[in-house]
């Protein structure tokens, strides 16, 4: 029937009157309104003055929802299945049956529908009635989309597949996910899983027109009640978002995306072309209707031409499907329908699914032919293939572009080719094209059909054929045999083979086929007649229900009148004549019939199976990227590297600013030259100087002495110039010297150098002779320093061995020519400068110039080996007479028999050169005063050697053991003593025995008190492990505590997580897809999100200042913070890396998972539409919020870390302090990488809010005081390059000894701060600071305050300042004794507390604290004599003896010589005649070297035994601070006092 034979405004029948509108509620669950579907829609049609005009029927919903108005979910989409048969699960719950207990699916699949193609249906049923079996079950139901979480009934294929396996290789798996259930199934054996349906189950067009609102909206024009169609209007447009059509790719080609797919309302519409010409088909007769209706009702608007069009179609719909097409397929007719039945289920049947399925299988051919409508079979295009009489089935899944069907004609001619074709036989056998080429899924291209619907089967827990037979009432077959007579024998011997011959473990699907021949066994016909009959009569909107008020009785009539040839006709808009009256079956004598039955042999080859490799060509980009990141600290540290090398150049500027101009002077009369020191070696850039008083310098770049030749009267001086070469190098010979190479830019340049000398040698009666050779044999004629240092090498050697009477084996290895070596050195003779190198002095020192001319006793400028031999013995054989003689003949200048006093004054002047000129020479006049007045010498004006040596009557033992130290035998000092010879130590050894055959006695080991003789209980090795660790724990039991604390949380938190997504997640899936990146990955970002929450706690300095005078100090260590946050970062940035690593695993996992997967394990982000390829590594990484956001992060750590370390930190604090403000970015980044929710909800801000207000409070703390100028009231700039400061105090500010602040100049910029501890006392009226030019930052800021701008403080920069801050140095008064510990400028902080300490003892203040030990380490006392200022105050009001100050000057340390042994002799004599230091002037005894800690706190522990606990607190250099801390750790192991460390570092 080609016309409507009813006009479309008699369809109008009695119903409901419901208001029809697009934007009204649209109740997709049980809480809509039942009955009815408002629908609200922006259009404007004038009818009787109103815009809604009024249907007179209720419209059906889209998602099936309200058609039962008792059990509104009834054949929803997403309603489960209903049984007709009890579950057959392995544990009667959910666990799907699998081998041993069942057969292998592929085995079963070859034994039961392997079979030749080409034999034709008994019944003549055609391909087209195949198809539309198809489309009608896509219409009613789909099981196929994948469940969540993702669980798998995988194929194993047997070795050897001759498809799936060819290699043998016997590890082939096909993926298999099991169907999407129910989540309140499954849970025990009474209330087994089910399956949902993904679409509605009526048959009610839902492949047309979709299952949901949304789906239908995307699906129409909204104009002119029409469905939307693409370019040409017979084709819909292409599937786009938010239209989700299935979308995998051709497994023929392997060509994916949306493209060439149609907008059908079954997902999948597009799977063969087959299917989608039907797609077509009614896609074009909706919109034949919809026109027709536009014409007769002009006045009717888009919404009720559509709905007028959808009723009419969806009607004509269920006639075909219900009255033409299933009596065709079973043979069978439903009953008469006598109305709708409320109280009967509709629900599909799981069983139907799969007896409906697998019987349309069987009735498949391997190609489907094209006709015209002349009857003209067609010739179809292949790829790579001659043309073929048909599209071949396997080659047609998914295909994009296919080149037979590019028109409407293409596609009507398919649909006239399917409607005279016949298909395959109706038995158990399935084509190749399904069983073999089925399109894949996850990377393989291809599956089994049967393989995969018989694991689908079993994942519905379907039951056995025996058990369904029983609930049919069906007779049952006693054995095999029984089955089918039409089956060969041999089928149903390999069948029962694999079920072991037991007929009851026979499955339905098999079983069903295998009952089959020309019609559908008793079993699927009793199973799909019953689905039908009651999709029929309970549907409420059923066609012929007359009390739906959809159509009237004659519109019924008319509509069940209506077939598929009349549908054909009308859209095709052929003549009748050119199909058969039932398109579902070919009879004989109908037109067009097909050229033959189709087998395989006379169509193109299947494509083969392909298996995809997700990772395919991201190897290298993913290695690249992971290189990249784990380098990024590494670009930050070349970063900072170049930061730190122009900060150092900038500093370095500022500090030799002033010296420049004096090089630049002193270079004036140089000639720059380069020297060459020797083969195999680099030429240097030198300048020569040629000085007034017969001296030849040589300076480099940085104008340096490196060398100084004093020539004779009587030398004479050897020239030798090249003759080749350009004429540019010149050898300069000077006896008893190494030779000097000069090479010059050119020839001039070197005759203006040579004309220089002889002037030179003229000037000074210098002999010069001049001579020419070739410049290689002038540099092999040259005695370079490393062959001068070979020399003077064996001349040491030899010169020890003589001294101490050794063997010659011990003085070294000589070369081979070892005769004539030794000859040579021998006969060596060293020069002023040699000598003094030796011994490590200067060549200018009066000490050297005294022991140089007492040692030359030929008087001709250089010692021969007889000589330096003869002034050895003295130290090595002589008595402490012969030292002292020695030394008075040194300074007897005038060698008349005796010292005057300015001879011993310049012998005391050349003793103090080693301390840098520490005294003034009035100081030095009067210690040489004291020293006659102390030895009664007073009215004596000059000693004799006998008066010198009565002098020293006290230091006989040190004079005994005084030492020569020379350095020799390749460089390595040696100190020369009675029998012994040892490399030089660096420092006093603190405990020597006198009977040692070693002992160093040059100087005593400094120390404070004698330890105490009373014999130690000794404790064995477990007894005294166990003692270090009590005392430890003792020690640290407030930090122990906190960070255990600490790290317990962390701990927990990391198992929380790591738990929580192994066993307790929501199923999501992701466990069982990265189980160790998710349990890392997770676990270690909620610990790293309460680490870098709480981190910030550390860094509130008010707040922890404030806490520090609360009983919570008692608990927590406060003055730890700074410890504590670095302890913080590292431990989190530890956790970031295996964060990282975690996320690095995960990305590569989720990067070759099939998006099935990554559908259920990140349902927000993907959605599985059948595409298959996941995103690749990079999209992960760099086009995700969490992605990028986790790679700035690392980006910004590597910054913060690297910039933070100690060794940038100290070269460029302003780099540091800019760089760590990034942690504003650090944590914004933070709050954006977990928001995204990617795999769980924002849990940072659970950790981040409270610490985050704390500190944003604490800050604006600061903030309120930091923005206050202060005015300098005094800058004065002090010696080794510290600025003092003082500064108005401002109002209410109040803090302790020991205390700092952090200041920031103006005149420097107000966001740069830097800390300084106070060195003010809390009584004062101003602040102070004592800062030391270190950085770029402090030399500016001495800089800016050295002149100063303008009259009075006025013309001072103005400060910021802001605290102040506690820290441990504060808690001294709270010891009954305590150590103050200074190194360098570290003394700051003691400064204010001795100040303190004097304020309140002379106001007799009670103090718990009873003694302090103050212990200054410095370089030389000149660095801060400022506090040598505070100390002398200190002493003259300590009346009650409370202080004990002890100064160590390392600086004497390296050089315990002869002239070290008598300066020590002068600093013990000038203390005990005027008790004060010869260096400092203070009663503070002077030390030299540095302080013996331990020894000096175990003597503490005997001058004070009733101590319980003692105060150490030190500031200063880490080394100093670390010998501190390590000294408090070896005497706390003993069970006496327990020493508390408190230390800073600068």
């Amino acid at each position: 029937m080609g016309n409507f034979l009813v006009p479309p405004d008699t369809w109008v029948g009695l119903g409901t009157l419901l208001e029809l509108g697009r934007d009204g509620p649209s109740p997709s669950g049980p809480g809509g309104v039942a009955g009815s579907l408002v629908l609200r829609r922006p259009f404007s049609v004038s009818t009787g003055g109103q815009e809604a005009l009024l249907l007179p029927w209720e419209v059906q919903r889209y998602d099936g929802w309200f058609n039962n108005l008792r059990h509104h979910e009834l054949g929803a989409v997403g309603s489960r299945l209903q049984r007709r048969i009890p579950a057959n699960y392995a544990d009667g719950v959910y666990q799907a049956v699998e081998e041993p207990q069942l057969p292998n699916p592929r085995r079963l699949s070859d034994a039961a529908t392997l079979g030749k193609a080409g034999l034709p249906s008994l019944r003549n049923r055609t391909v087209l009635g195949v198809f539309f079996g198809y489309h009608v079950l896509s219409d009613v139901v789909d099981v196929e989309t994948p469940g969540c979480p993702a669980e798998f009934l995988n194929i194993r294929i047997p070795p050897g597949d001759p498809v799936f396996d060819p290699d043998q290789r016997g590890d082939v798996v096909l993926p298999f996910q099991r169907s999407r259930w129910d989540p309140e199934t499954g849970r025990s054996p009474s209330n087994p899983r089910d399956l949902t349906n993904q679409v509605t189950g009526w048959l009610d067009g839902s492949a047309i027109y979709g299952s949901s609102h949304s789906w239908n909206d995307a699906l129409r024009s909204f104009s002119g009640g029409q469905l939307a169609s693409g370019p040409d209007p017979a084709f819909p447009r292409d599937s786009q978002n938010p239209l989700l059509m299935w979308a995998a790719p051709d497994p023929a080609t392997g060509q994916s995306g949306p493209r060439g797919l149609y907008a059908f309302g079954a997902e999948r519409g597009n799977r063969e072309p087959f299917l989608q010409a039907l797609g077509l088909l009614w896609f074009r007769y909706h919109n034949l209707c919809a026109q027709r209706l536009a014409r007769q009702h002009p006045d009717w608007g888009d919404e009720e031409l559509f709905q007028h069009a959808r009723k009419r179609v969806i009607a004509t719909y269920q006639n075909i499907a219900v009255y033409e097409w299933l009596p065709s397929f079973l043979q069978k007719t439903l009953p008469e329908y006598k109305g709708y039945r409320p109280f009967l289920d509709p629900s599909i049947s799981p069983e139907f699914v799969v007896a409906s399925e697998q019987f349309f299988s069987t009735m498949v051919p391997p190609g489907i032919y094209m006709r015209n409508a002349s009857c003209h079979f067609r010739k179809v295009l292949n790829k790579g293939f001659q043309n073929s009489q048909a599209l071949r089935v396997c080659n047609n899944y998914w295909i994009r572009e296919n080149p037979n069907l590019n028109s409407t004609q293409e596609v009507n001619e398919l649909l006239l080719g399917m409607a005279s074709q016949i298909s395959e036989l109706e038995d158990r056998m399935v084509v190749e094209d399904l069983r073999d080429y089925w399109p894949g899924p996850g990377k393989f291209s291809r599956t089994d059909y049967v393989a995969s619907s018989i694991q689908r089967g079993r994942d519905m827990g379907l039951p056995s054929y025996r058990q369904a037979l029983l609930a049919w009432g069906l007779d049952i077959p006693k054995n095999w045999s029984d089955l089918n007579p039409n089956v060969d024998p041999q089928v149903l011997e390999a069948t029962a083979a694999l079920y072991n011959q037991d007929l009851s473990k026979l499955e339905l699907l098999p079983g069903g086929l295998l009952e089959s021949h020309g019609d559908p066994g008793p079993l699927f016909s009793t199973i799909v007649l019953d689905q039908f009959a009651r999709l029929r009569d309970g549907d409420r909107y059923w066609f012929e229900n007359s009390r739906n008020g959809l159509f009237s009785k004659k519109e019924i009539e008319e509509i069940r009148n209506t077939t598929l040839r009349d549908v054909l006709v009308a859209v095709i808009n052929l003549d009748p004549s050119a199909l058969q009256p039932s398109v579902f079956v070919w009879h004989k004598g109908a037109p067009c019939p097909q050229p033959k039955q189709l087998t395989t042999d006379s169509l193109p080859q299947c494509a083969p199976l392909t298996v995809l490799d997700f990772f395919e060509g991201s190897s290298p980009g993913f290695a690249i990227t992971i290189v990249a990141l784990c380098c990024l600290p590494l670009v930050s540290l070349l970063l900072s590297g170049v930061v730190a090398y122009f900060r150092g150049r900038e500093r370095k500027k500022l500090q030799k600013k002033g010296k420049e101009s004096m090089k630049k002077e002193a270079a004036k009369d140089g000639v720059p030259a380069m020297e060459w020191p020797g083969p195999k070696e680099r030429n240097c850039p030198i300048i020569i100087q040629l000085l007034p008083d017969r001296c030849l310098q040589v300076l480099n770049r940085r104008l340096t002495v490196l060398r100084l030749v004093q020539l004779q009267p009587w030398q004479q001086v050897n020239l030798i110039v090249s003759s080749n070469r350009g004429c540019r190098t010149l050898l300069l010979k000077i006896p008893k010297e190494y030779d000097l190479v000069l090479l010059f830019s050119s020839e001039e340049e070197r005759g203006a150098f040579v004309r220089q000398l002889q002037d030179f040698c003229v000037r000074w009666a210098l002999g010069l002779r001049v001579a020419e050779m070739s410049e290689k044999e002038l540099l092999r004629k040259a005695v370079t320093k490393q062959q001068r240092e070979r020399i003077l090498e064996i001349f040491f050697r030899h010169l020890f061995a003589q001294v101490l009477d050794i063997n010659q084996a011990d003085a070294g290895t000589l070369p081979l020519d070892s005769s004539q070596k030794v000859r040579e050195a021998l006969t060596c003779e060293l020069s002023r400068a040699e000598f003094a190198e030796s011994l490590g002095l200067k060549p200018q020192d009066m000490f050297v110039e005294s022991m140089f001319s007492l040692a030359d006793k030929d008087g001709n400028g250089y010692l021969s080996f007889r000589e330096f031999l003869d002034i050895l013995v003295v130290f090595m054989k002589g008595s402490p007479e012969d030292k002292s003689r020695l030394m008075f003949t040194m300074y007897d200048l005038d060698e008349n028999g005796f010292l005057s006093k300015d001879e011993f004054f310049t012998m005391m002047r050349s003793f103090i050169e080693i301390s840098n000129n520490c005294l003034s020479k009035a100081q030095l006049a009067e210690v040489v005063e004291s020293m006659f007045r102390e030895s009664g010498f007073q009215d004596k004006e000059e000693l004799t050697w006998e008066d010198f040596h009565f002098m020293l009557r006290d230091h006989d033992s040190e004079l005994r053991f005084t030492q020569l130290c020379v350095k020799g035998g390749g460089g390595g000092g040696k100190c020369v003593r009675n029998g012994c010879s040892w490399g030089m130590a660096r420092r006093p050894l603190p405990h020597c025995c006198p009977s040692s055959p070693c002992y160093r006695a040059a100087v005593p080991s400094p120390r404070l008190y004698t330890e105490a003789l009373q014999e130690k209980m000794q404790r064995g090795l477990l007894a005294q492990k166990l003692q270090q660790y009590k005392r430890f724990v003792e020690n640290y039991r407030r930090h122990i505590m906190c960070v255990a604390i600490f790290s317990a949380i962390c701990v927990g938190l990391f198992a929380e997580r790591a738990y929580y997504y192994a066993f307790a997640s929501p199923p999501s899936d992701i466990a069982q897809t990265t189980l160790v990146g998710i349990i890392l990955s997770r676990g270690t970002a909620a610990s790293v999100s309460f680490m870098f929450s709480y981190i910030l706690l550390t860094m509130c300095r008010n707040l922890i200042t404030f806490l520090r005078e609360t009983f919570l100090n008692r608990y927590v260590p406060f003055d730890a913070a700074v410890d504590f946050h670095r302890w913080i970062a590292m431990a989190a940035v530890v956790l970031a890396i295996l964060h990282s690593a975690g996320h690095a695993v995960n990305v590569y996992v989720f990067s070759v998972s099939p998006l099935s997967l990554l559908a259920c394990v990140f349902p927000n982000v993907f959605v599985n539409d059948g595409s298959k390829l996941p995103q690749k590594f990079y999209w992960w990484f760099f086009q995700t919020v969490p992605g990028m956001t986790g790679v700035l992060l690392l980006v910004v750590l590597a910054i913060m870390y690297v910039f933070a370390s100690h060794h940038f930190r100290r070269r460029s604090f302003r780099g540091f302090w800019l760089t760590h403000h990034l942690y504003v970015l650090l944590y914004a980044l933070l709050i954006i990488h977990g928001s995204f929710a990617l795999i769980q909800l924002p849990r940072f801000h659970i950790y981040f809010l409270v610490p985050a207000i704390i500190y944003g409070g604490d800050k604006l703390v600061s903030l309120s005081r930091k923005k206050v100028e202060i005015s300098v009231v005094k800058a004065e700039l002090l010696p080794s390059g510290v600025t003092y400061l003082q500064f108005q105090r401002p109002r209410g500010f109040e803090y302790k000894s020991g205390q700092w602040v952090r200041i920031a100049c103006l005149a420097l910029g107000t966001t740069e701060y830097h800390p300084f501890t106070l060195t003010s006392a809390p009584h004062e009226d101003t602040l102070s600071l004592h800062i030391r030019a270190v950085g770029p930052w402090t030399t500016r800021l001495r800089e800016i305050y050295s002149p100063p701008r303008g009259s009075g403080c006025a013309g001072f920069p103005k400060l910021y300042l802001d605290g102040p801050f506690g820290e441990g140095h504060q808690e001294w008064h709270k010891f009954e004794v305590s150590v103050l510990v200074g190194g360098g400028i570290g003394v700051t902080p003691f400064a204010s507390i001795l100040k303190d300490l004097v304020f309140k003892s002379s106001l007799g203040s009670q103090m718990l604290c009873k003694k302090i030990y103050f212990i200054w380490v410095t370089r030389t006392q000149r660095q801060f004599e400022w506090l040598a200022d505070i100390i002398r105050e200190v002493e003259e009001n300590d009346h009650q003896d409370l202080v004990s100050v002890h100064i160590y000057i390392t600086q004497l340390a390296e050089k315990f010589d002869l002239r070290t042994t008598m300066l020590y002799i002068c600093e013990r004599h000038f203390q005990k005649v005027l008790n004060r230091s010869l260096f400092t002037g203070l009663r503070s005894v002077t030390h030299f070297g540095r302080p013996p800690f331990e020894p000096f706190f175990n003597s503490l522990q005997e001058v004070h035994p009733q101590v319980r606990k003692v105060g150490v607190f030190s500031c200063g250099p880490p080394g100093m601070t670390k010998n501190v801390e390590k000294a408090c750790q070896l005497v706390n192991r003993q069970d006496r006092a327990h020493f508390i460390h408190h230390y800073e570092n600068f």
